[in-house]
């Protein structure tokens, strides 16, 4: 959600400190701000809005020096403003502290130091921390480190902190717990970050701080502690994400561009998975094949997306294999009482590995003695970390906020693990699983056929966008297809959007319909009664003079007749249909928020990475 950047070195921190906040901008925030040593003494510019206000701020009254940190904030505590956004500091400013996440003891510590005579400036819970740190060298702490420790350990909740003191200029500070923080190992110079892209073109290793570590950062060097005091050994990685993936590559979003990417991810996944065309191989999963032996229930736990993902997930695993799948909101399921054993499979399901719920609830699950497999983006996660096993959806880095590769990526991988476990428990016959994979690898070309009717697309959604809502309607492998093209629509273009079973439309939703209601209607032509019922469904809308807008099997033309507008996709098998009508509604949205002049990339009010809860 908030994006932190922090650098010591000998260059000049302030245009590091924007270039690497203008590549979390992805992360969605509503003001930014930066505190740099200047001239011996620590100076703060921040202020409400896009990154862009705080560098207008910067050429009126300009900043330099070293070290420095900087924050891109996204409102929990107190309202989008000046006096909120981050940097905060202690009385006097001689400690400036940014901070992702949420004290949850905040007010009970702001009434302590507020005894103690501290006086507080904003309705932030992060002004607590350097008014604690503070506090703790007034009473006699002999480092800062040992200051943090002694504060941080007095707070409950989450947070990834960023810290310079004007007494030690020649350092930064660095903690997390809960929410993501990295440091980028340089030569020389070091960075933090929030999340890898900040700094990706800056260095070429990192650290992975875990969960009740501080790091102090210098020029020469690195040194961690955990919340004990106890020294930690860091261990470096190299960045296995190139620079240019996080650029736009000439598209105007990076949304379409992600868009563009999907079918080379997918065949990244078969290319890796897939031997031969005959078989799926799981060697790095990180689980014993003996498990999917032992199974008898899955719970897939996501949100937002990946929920959809997980819908999916939930109906294929049923379908290949004779496990038990239950899907749950992973906000719902941590507070519910899950009955579940050693016998249960958690699969938890998040693009970047960080979304707080999710994390909250495999560590719930692994108390229990559950086994944990996550599908996941990003190496290094809290979520990969945590799991027993983990696959690794390889999209790269996904920037637009609204999620299109990444989740193409998941479904992806649902289909490829069901495979495997069909075959492993012996529920699938290897002649099975040879038409199954032949169908998944003619999906990266199915996805080619639909992207490259973006025009077609745009044409239908500059028709349909200026309506306060839109229906979405699905059955079956395409009922959370549906789903997930209302909440892009939502997402990104902020017309009201209610994805819906087709069958439940009856049962509530009808009475929407009008003559000015864009009905959007996932009717691919398939084998079975779902395709029929479909076309039922849309004959009910006709009769109601809603406007429908198909999307159909080409050469279909049992759709012709009833549907106002039809996008084309091609004839596949309706297990992995949900992988290529997706990406026709993907276009839909991103040319409807076009046409309703939206910030497609940076929706407002939306972050990509959900770190708190």
């Amino acid at each position: 959600m908030c994006g932190i950047v922090g650098y010591i070195g000998q260059r000049d921190a302030v245009p590091l400190l924007l270039d690497g906040l203008s590549r979390l901008e992805y992360r969605g925030y509503d003001s930014a701000g930066i505190a740099v040593f200047d001239n011996g003494k620590l100076s703060i510019r921040k202020c409400v809005g896009r990154l862009t206000a705080l560098e207008d701020q910067l050429q009126n009254d300009p900043v330099s020096g070293r070290p420095g940190i900087g924050h891109t904030r996204w409102a929990t505590h107190g309202e989008p403003s000046q006096i909120n956004s981050h940097p905060h500091t202690s009385d006097g400013g001689h400690i400036a502290v940014v901070h992702n996440g949420i004290i949850e003891n905040y007010h009970e510590l702001r009434e302590a130091l507020t005894a103690d005579g501290f006086t507080f400036q904003s309705d932030t819970d992060t002004e607590v921390i350097p008014h604690l740190i503070a506090r703790e060298l007034k009473k006699g702490a002999t480092s800062i480190e040992e200051a943090m420790r002694l504060a941080l350990n007095q707070a409950r909740g989450a947070y990834a902190i960023g810290v310079t003191v004007d007494t030690e200029p020649e350092a930064i500070y660095a903690a997390r717990l809960g929410s993501p923080l990295i440091i980028g190992v340089g030569k020389n110079e070091n960075f933090i970050a929030s999340d890898v892209p900040a700094i990706i073109n800056q260095v070429s290793q990192v650290i992975y701080l875990n969960d009740g570590e501080i790091a102090k950062l210098t020029q020469e060097g690195i040194s961690i502690t955990n919340l004990k005091g106890e020294s930690v050994k860091p261990e470096i990685k190299e960045i296995t994400i190139k620079a240019e993936a996080a650029e736009k590559a000439g598209f105007e979003t990076f949304m379409l561009k992600e868009i563009h990417e999907q079918p080379r991810v997918l065949r990244g996944l078969l290319a890796k998975h897939v031997i031969d065309d005959k078989s799926v191989s799981m060697n790095d999963l990180g689980l014993s094949p003996d498990l999917f032996h032992i199974l008898n229930r899955m719970i897939i736990v996501s949100c937002g997306t990946a929920y959809h993902a997980g819908m999916y997930g939930k109906l294929l695993l049923e379908h290949l294999t004779s496990i038990a799948v239950e899907t749950d909101l992973a906000s719902e399921f941590r507070y519910r009482d899950p009955k579940f054993g050693r016998d249960t499979l958690i699969i938890a399901v998040s693009q970047s590995g960080e979304t707080a719920d999710t994390l909250a609830s495999i560590r719930m699950a692994k108390e229990r003695g559950c086994k944990v497999l996550s599908i996941c983006n990003v190496p290094g996660s809290s979520i990969a970390r945590e799991s027993d096993g983990v696959f690794f959806t390889e999209a790269g880095p996904e920037i637009g906020v609204a999620s299109t590769k990444a989740y193409t990526a998941q479904l992806m991988a649902f289909a490829l693990i069901g495979i495997f476990a069909a075959r492993l428990r012996e529920e699938m016959t290897q002649g099975e699983a040879e038409d199954l994979l032949q169908s998944l690898s003619a999906i990266p070309d199915a996805i080619h056929y639909v992207v490259d009717r973006k025009d077609e697309i745009k044409t239908i959604a500059n028709k349909h966008h200026d309506g306060p809502s839109s229906l979405y309607l699905g059955r079956k492998f395409n009922f959370p297809t549906a789903l997930e093209g209302a909440l892009k629509n939502k997402e990104i273009s902020y017309q009201h959007a209610e994805g819906y079973a087709a069958g439940e439309m009856k049962h509530g939703p009808i009475a929407l319909i009008n003559e000015y209601l864009p009905v959007i209607c996932i009717c691919t032509k398939t084998e079975d009664e779902v395709y029929e019922k479909m076309i039922s469904n849309m004959k009910e809308v006709e009769a109601r003079h809603g406007r429908i807008i198909a999307i159909a099997t080409d050469g279909d033309e049992g759709v012709a007749g009833v549907a106002e507008d039809i996008i084309r996709v091609p004839e596949m098998r309706d297990e992995f249909s949900p992988l290529v009508n997706v990406v026709a509604l993907q276009l839909l949205a991103y040319y409807a928020a076009q046409a309703r002049g939206t910030d497609i990339d940076k929706p407002r009010n939306l972050a990509k990475s959900v770190t708190v809860e």
